[in-house]
C-alpha cells in the first residue's frame, strides 16, 4: 500500500519583537529566513529523490506572514524541480498559540494587565513555556490546544488524500510550538519531549500518517533545545 507522509515545515528567522510572547507577530522573513527556506526546499527535494516520493500538488500554510512567505519560496523552488505548479493554501488552524486580546505585547505589559484585572490571578512563573496554561483573557489559547488545533487539520488533510499507487507527501507550513504539540497529540512525541525538543527552522520532519489513523516519525531531525531556552514558536 502506498505511504502518506506529511511533511511539517516551520517557517524561516524573521525579526521578532523583543521580550514579546506573541506568535502572531505580522512580521516578514529576514534574508536569513529566505535563504533558510531556499536550503530547505531542496533539502525537501533530496529527501523526495532519494525515497522516491512524490509530492501532493498542493501546500498548506499558517496565514501568517513569515510563513506564508516560507510556502511560497518552497512552492517556487519545488515547482522549478519536479516540474509542477503547487499552490500554497493558507489557514488559520495551522497558525501558532494565539495568546488572544494580549498579542503583541510584552511580558511586563501582559502581566501588568493581568495584575490591573481583578477577575483574574497571576500567571504562574514559567507561563509562556508552560503546555497547560492558558492566559485567562479573551482569545487566548494554551500550547496545547494549538496543538489539538494544528493536530486535527493534520489528520483531516490526510485523511481524505485520495489512493495513489505512489508514496506521497503533503507539505505543512507552520509554527514550530504548535507543530511540536500536534505532535504529541499524533502520538509521535511524548508529553515529557515537548520542553526539550524544537524544530529548526525550514527543515523538514517527515510524519508518515499510517492507515489506522496513527502516526509515526520516519525521517528528519528535531532540534534538542537548551535547557535554559523558552519558546514562543
Amino acid at each position: 500500500m502506498a505511504r502518506l507522509i506529511a511533511a511539517l515545515i516551520r517557517h524561516g528567522d524573521y525579526q521578532q519583537l523583543p521580550e514579546t510572547p506573541s506568535a502572531h507577530q505580522p512580521f516578514p522573513l529576514n534574508s536569513e529566513g529566505e535563504a533558510q527556506a531556499q536550503q530547505g526546499a531542496q533539502r525537501l527535494h533530496d529527501m523526495l529523490v532519494r525515497n522516491d516520493w512524490t509530492l501532493v500538488a498542493s501546500i498548506d500554510s499558517s496565514r501568517l506572514l513569515r510563513a506564508w512567505q516560507t510556502a511560497v519560496i518552497f512552492a517556487d523552488r519545488l515547482s522549478e524541480l519536479v516540474s509542477s505548479v503547487l499552490p500554497v493554501e493558507s489557514y488559520d488552524a495551522l497558525a501558532e498559540r494565539g495568546v488572544g486580546s494580549l498579542a503583541n505585547l510584552t511580558i511586563a505589559e501582559i502581566e501588568t494587565v493581568l495584575q490591573q484585572d481583578p477577575r483574574v490571578s497571576d500567571p504562574p512563573a514559567g507561563w509562556k513555556a508552560d503546555s497547560h496554561y492558558c492566559l485567562p483573557l479573551q482569545g487566548a489559547e494554551s500550547l496545547l490546544q494549538a496543538g489539538e488545533r494544528v493536530a486535527a487539520h493534520l489528520s483531516q488533510c490526510m485523511a481524505v488524500l485520495p489512493p495513489g499507487e505512489h508514496d506521497r507527501v503533503k507539505v505543512f507550513v507552520g509554527h514550530g510550538a504548535a507543530f511540536r504539540h500536534a505532535a504529541y497529540h499524533l502520538g509521535v512525541l511524548a508529553f515529557s519531549q515537548l520542553r526539550q525538543l524544537s524544530m529548526f527552522h525550514c527543515q523538514p520532519v517527515m510524519l508518515e500518517y499510517l492507515p489506522d489513523g496513527s502516526w509515526r516519525h520516519v525521517e528528519g531531525d528535531w532540534k534538542v533545545r537548551p535547557l535554559q531556552d523558552s519558546f514562543t514558536d
